[in-house]
């Protein structure tokens, strides 16, 4: 008898290869990094790059966060207000096309953005978010 939500590995076009998995990690060093849920406030169009998206997001501290993604083929601004994510909260503030970004969200894509490129396909892009709403700054683990 077949069991038809048997686990099988990944065959579609454009599915990640074994060669392509990022190099191992130690614990301690994953257990550096500070997951988090954030809710968005405000988005809007990043203004000087078409892929990105500007943020502002309630992460809990008290103080909204700004985090610059490239989701903006996927979602829009729009979209995006209301909506809980996950964050990565301690990443090293940066500069992104001239806005600073404090963070990253999560998501994930069928394809790397390299071999988007390259073949010239769509790449999907879809949010990491919660099954239900938690309040901003809830860890998570």
């Amino acid at each position: 008898m077949s069991d038809a939500t048997a686990v099988t590995p990944a065959t579609a076009a454009g599915a990640p290869s074994p060669s392509s998995f990022k190099p191992e990690v130690t614990f301690e060093d994953f257990a550096k990094i500070d997951f988090r849920i954030a809710r968005v406030v405000s988005a809007e169009n990043h203004p000087n790059a078409d892929k990105l998206l500007k943020l502002q997001v309630d992460d809990g501290s008290g103080t909204l966060r700004q985090i610059c993604s490239g989701i903006r083929e996927d979602y829009t601004a729009e979209q995006m207000v209301g909506k809980h994510i996950v964050i990565v909260a301690n990443l090293a503030p940066r500069k992104i096309r001239g806005e600073e970004s404090r963070g990253m969200l999560l998501a994930a894509s069928e394809m790397p953005k390299d071999a988007a490129a390259a073949t010239g396909e769509k790449r999907s892009v879809i949010l990491l978010q919660p099954e239900k709403p938690l309040a901003p700054g809830s860890l998570v683990s």
